[in-house]
């Protein structure tokens, strides 16, 4: 009788959480209304104490645009409004498209997830034996190769390589993780995805993503490079973040090379579109499909595990479970299943989460290197999931600032000398000369006016006056600003003979390993 009763009591508590989810799922129009005006009036004022310039919001609906709109300016100091129809880079938010590219392939039978990547491209290369005879298709879309976080990037940022010599390169690259062991983010593996599309399709990544993603979905100012910008008008101009908050405009970076990784300009507008059909698996317009429900299925599962620490746990107690599937990112947030991802492009920071069991959408895309975005589309989901109204923008700017000066600190540390009153060792022209990294290319070390200029060579860009440090080392002073990171050293190592023939580049950021540079002569 005990158990016929708690069975009972259950089957209540269970009956009642169900309706009241059912409840929650449909709120009659007038408090949907009020509650989009609330979100909005919410965003409008985080971005004016983040002092973004400007930023775009979407949240969407599988059938309905619930808010489409922009905030703020194109550029910091102009009178231009954001609108919804503003071009902002979404950086890794591409990776998605480019493995809904590989899903739709799938789909018509041209290759399976699990094909061999050397079937397709046999001229590629890993230092890791076990992975570079079974690196399959899923592999490249779900971060478990065993090639570092951010790995390689200084391959493609800035340089002439095209993706396949970038590739090749990367065949001097140390693995950080055994194969299949470990999530490590590699944005080389899309690259390499976008190559599988080339050579199963017959056309280029930018163009399958073009005619079969963007034209169907009717995504018209959509692009896959900032070549593009200039006939389309309306782009918003990227900054650098900088310690105060102030944002300083930058120019537009080519991302061609690794536009299967990063490499997406959009709207909210067209991203709208885009998640509409996501939270439909694929399905848009009258009866149509842009890929199956399986590869839908399939691109939200999880492939790699990422670890929920301790300090990610206290912060999100409703979290259980993290993990990356093709191309998305996934985790749990208060009882629901959240699909999403986060872009971050040389002065430009994007963020795409979805709910799918509240057929949610929201994209939020900005001009600025800041993280407002996490705060905004946590702020949407909490009104969306009934969770207790939690100001997240106020609670992440003093850890943002924070994070701002310890970065400034590290760029700080790294340059003050250990020691002072200390000299070069040896002439200045003894410093000058070639050094080459077999992975990257060459760097040069001239002598103008008395003083030591460094040229990486890859990238002409990169260029900086060295500046004595200590003993032999000498502070990197870029001739140009960059978004990811500021100063840094330049070590120069002797022989036993005295000659210098290494060269040890320490640029402190979180994006761009110059340690992976082994510069010899």
């Amino acid at each position: 009788m005990r158990n016929i009763l708690l069975f009972a009591l259950l089957l209540t508590g269970i009956t009642s959480a169900w309706a009241q989810k059912q409840r929650s799922t449909k709120p009659s129009q007038d408090t949907l209304s009020s509650r989009i005006a609330r979100l909005d009036a919410y965003i409008a004022q985080a971005r004016q104490d983040w002092q973004v310039p400007g930023l775009a919001v979407a949240i969407v609906r599988a059938d309905k645009v619930l808010l489409s709109k922009g905030y703020g300016v194109l550029e910091a100091g102009s009178t231009q409004p954001v609108n919804e129809h503003t071009l902002f880079a979404i950086a890794s938010n591409t990776k998605a498209f480019t493995a809904a590219a590989i899903a739709i392939l799938v789909d018509e039978g041209k290759l399976s997830w699990d094909d061999p990547v050397r079937k397709y491209l046999p001229w590629l290369r890993l230092k890791d034996p076990v992975a570079n005879a079974d690196l399959r298709v899923r592999d490249l879309l779900c971060h478990r190769s065993g090639l570092g976080t951010f790995s390689g990037d200084l391959l493609w940022w800035g340089t002439p390589y095209s993706a396949r010599e970038v590739l090749e390169r990367a065949a001097h690259l140390e693995p950080a993780a055994p194969f299949r062991a470990r999530y490590e983010y590699s944005n080389l593996m899309f690259i390499a995805s976008g190559e599988v599309v080339r050579e199963v399709s017959g056309m280029s990544w930018h163009q399958f993503v073009r005619e079969r993603i963007f034209t169907p979905l009717g995504m018209s100012r959509s692009l896959t490079s900032i070549r593009e910008l200039s006939a389309k008008g309306n782009a918003a101009t990227p900054h650098k973040t900088l310690p105060d908050l102030r944002s300083k405009p930058i120019p537009w970076m080519n991302w061609d090379t690794m536009g299967a990784a990063g490499g997406i300009i959009s709207s909210v507008h067209d991203m709208g579109k885009w998640l509409q059909t996501q939270l439909q698996q694929g399905q848009y317009g009258q009866g149509r499909a842009l890929f199956s429900k399986t590869q839908s299925r399939e691109m939200w599962q999880a492939h790699t595990p990422i670890p929920v620490s301790e300090g990610y746990a206290r912060r999100f107690p409703s979290t259980h479970f993290r993990a990356y599937g093709l191309g998305w990112s996934l985790s749990d947030y208060m009882g629901y299943k959240v699909i999403g991802h986060g872009g971050g492009y040389d002065g430009m920071y994007s963020q795409v989460v979805m709910i799918p069991e509240k057929d949610l959408g929201v994209v939020v895309l900005t001009n600025s290197m800041t993280s407002i975005g996490s705060a905004i589309t946590y702020y949407i989901m909490d009104a969306f999931v009934g969770a207790p109204e939690r100001d997240w923008s106020r609670e992440n700017l003093p850890g943002f600032r924070q994070s701002l000066a310890l970065f400034q600190q590290r760029i700080q540390d790294a340059i003050t000398p250990i020691v002072s009153g200390t000299h070069p060792s040896h002439p200045m022209t003894d410093y000058t000369g070639t050094f080459t990294c077999p992975m990257y290319g060459e760097a040069k070390v001239t002598l103008e006016n008395d003083r030591l200029t460094l040229y990486l060579l890859p990238y002409p860009d990169l260029v900086a006056d060295l500046e004595h440090l200590h003993y032999d080392t000498f502070i990197v002073r870029w001739r140009k600003e960059f978004a990811w990171f500021g100063e840094g050293t330049c070590h120069f190592v002797a022989n036993a003979r005295g000659r210098f023939t290494r060269l040890e580049l320490d640029i402190p950021n979180d994006d761009l390993w110059f340690h992976e540079l082994k510069f010899a002569r």
